[in-house]
């Protein structure tokens, strides 16, 4: 399973790790989307950053 990240509010006047997560996850622009691999370590840092992203699971 692969998970689809959205994000959808400016990191700018977020702190520092939550900057870094964000960047740490491919995102770059506001509406900008990702797919990655459904992992530990992928879900740890969307629990980080939930309130700047949107989630989907998405089926193989």
């Amino acid at each position: 399973m692969k998970l689809q990240i959205t994000l959808k509010k400016s990191p700018i006047s977020s702190l520092r790790v939550h900057q870094a997560t964000v960047t740490a996850l491919g995102l770059r622009k506001v509406g900008q989307t990702v797919v990655k691999e459904d992992n530990a370590c992928v879900r740890g840092q969307i629990f980080r950053v939930q309130h700047m992203i949107d989630v989907k699971e998405i089926s193989d």
